[in-house]
Formats: C-alpha cells, structure tokens, sequence
C-alpha cells in the first residue's frame, strides 16, 4: 500500500486524492481485485476518510474502483470480453489521438519518448513489473497529450482506469512480443518523419500486436487453467527479487 500511494497535503484534498488514486490505476499499480479499506487507504496517504471516500466514489462512478461494503473497495476486474471491446475502442480513440499529435510534438518530445521506452526495455530486462507498467503507460500517455485534444484525452484516460490494472498479468508470463521489431520504434519513427498515417498505423499494431499474449493468458485464466491470485503472488515475487 505504502508504495502505491503517498502522503497528501491538505488543501484541496479530494481532488489530490482522486488523482493520485486515479494516476495509480493507469499506470497499473493496483492489481485487479485489490481490495483496500478506506481507513486503510486514508492513513497511507495520511488524509482522514472524508477526501478518500469522495474521490473513491467519484471512480465507482467512472468504473475504475468497485465498491462491495461501506467501507471496502475493489479495484475493477474486467473480463476478457470487456477487455476485447475496450481494446477496439481504444483502437479508434488512440489512433486518432497519435495522429493528432504528430505534426505538433517537438523533437524534444520525441527525444524524451525514446528515453522513456528506452526505460522500459530496461525495466522488463530486469524484471521491474511495475517500473515497466508505468514507463508504458507514460510513453502512451506523453503522445496523446500532444495531440492537443483535451476531451480525447479524458476519452482515453478512462478506458486506461479501468484497463491499466489487467495489464499486470502480462508479467512475466505474457510479457509484449512483436513479429517484427518493437512497435514503439515504429511509432518513434513515423514521428520523426511527421507521417500520421505510419504513426496510427503502428500504434494500433502496438495495441494489437503487444497484447495477444494477454489475450491468452486472460482466455486461460477464464477456462480455469490458471490461477490469478497465483500468478499475482508470483509476479510480485518475481518482482522483489529483481
């Protein structure tokens, strides 16, 4: 709990709450089916329980968190038919956002993209789950807010609160492959060639491409041949021991 939140200040807490709580499921740093006390969470961030339960009833209502009792909350588990549906909205939302952006990101933008996936390939290397999670979703995240578009942006947002979690059963196990080389350097070079068409084209691959082992393992765990409190227990072991 300590790692996924931090203490907040006190002026304007619920909205610092909700968007610490809101950053930490997009970035995946709660699992799917986490359950937490509002008490609990309210002394990790150091804040009382009225802020939390205002911005955690503000994400039951944006399908990020579940509440099951008063006062316990669930992060959300969708199935892999909501997965499948979500991922081909984000196909048409995410592309449309990358192709936005290419004509108006700076070169020191697609500078920092490099080191951020640069980051990322190192993190997976290393078995850093999380860091990986996170450098993702900032790579993901840093280009289509250059699109300039701020209500697709909060389109896109919230189809990551609600899929950001279930991405944490790509590791170890279903780790991103490609055919080809890595779809983030396809992207990073249709930027630079300020091609829109190659920058859509290769995100919507990257959606495609870097999910199918997810897309298995989610199938597998559905069916019952696998167990998902095990493979959590085993990535976040996996991931202390790096």
């Amino acid at each position: 709990m300590q790692k996924s939140v931090e203490a907040v200040s006190r002026d304007n807490l619920t909205s610092r709450v909700y968007q610490q709580l809101r950053s930490s499921l997009m970035e995946g740093r709660f699992w799917p089916g986490h359950r937490f006390k509002i008490r609990e969470l309210a002394a990790a961030m150091g804040v009382s329980e009225t802020p939390v339960r205002e911005a955690v009833m503000q994400l039951v209502t944006e399908k990020g968190l579940e509440m099951k009792a008063a006062k316990s909350i669930t992060v959300a588990h969708l199935s892999l038919a909501q997965y499948l549906e979500l991922r081909e909205i984000r196909l048409h939302l995410e592309g449309m956002a990358a192709e936005a952006a290419t004509s108006k990101i700076s070169y020191s933008t697609i500078e920092e993209l490099k080191h951020l996936h640069a980051a990322l390939i190192k993190a997976e290397d290393e078995g850093r789950w999380s860091d990986a999670l996170q450098m993702n979703w900032r790579f993901h995240h840093t280009i289509y807010r250059e699109a300039g578009m701020p209500e697709l942006l909060a389109l896109i947002e919230g189809i990551w609160l609600r899929n950001g979690p279930l991405v944490n059963f790509q590791y170890p196990l279903a780790r991103p492959t490609y055919p080809g080389d890595h779809q983030h350097l396809n992207i990073l070079a249709a930027l630079e060639k300020r091609d829109p068409a190659g920058v859509g084209s290769a995100l919507q691959a990257d959606l495609k491409e870097g999910g199918v082992g997810l897309v298995n393992l989610l199938g597998r765990i559905e069916a019952g041949e696998i167990d998902a409190e095990s493979l959590r227990m085993k990535a976040t072991m996996s991931a202390s021991a790096a």
